[in-house]
């Protein structure tokens, strides 16, 4: 039987998860492995976040850019190779 993927979580549900980790991280009562874990995981949701932020980011300027009309342009998002 073919594995189910799961959709990726959206922005809201990354961020609510990063600030779960901060928080857990703040309280200072966990294992040394289990806060690195921790980190690991929030620096990975925190790029994924930024990332998510920089590409929303693209698309207002892209909208702005086109002097004194507003014209939607197809976005594209950088690819990293």
């Amino acid at each position: 039987m073919p594995e189910e993927s799961t959709p990726a979580p959206n922005f809201e549900a990354r961020l609510e998860e990063l600030e779960r980790i901060v928080k857990e991280l703040e309280k200072g009562d966990l294992p040394l492995e289990q806060s690195l874990a921790l980190f690991e995981n929030g620096m990975k949701l925190s790029a994924e976040c930024k990332r998510e932020l920089d590409q929303a980011e693209s698309k207002v300027e892209m909208l702005i850019r086109r002097g004194s009309q507003m014209v939607a342009v197809p976005f594209e998002p950088e690819k990293n190779s």
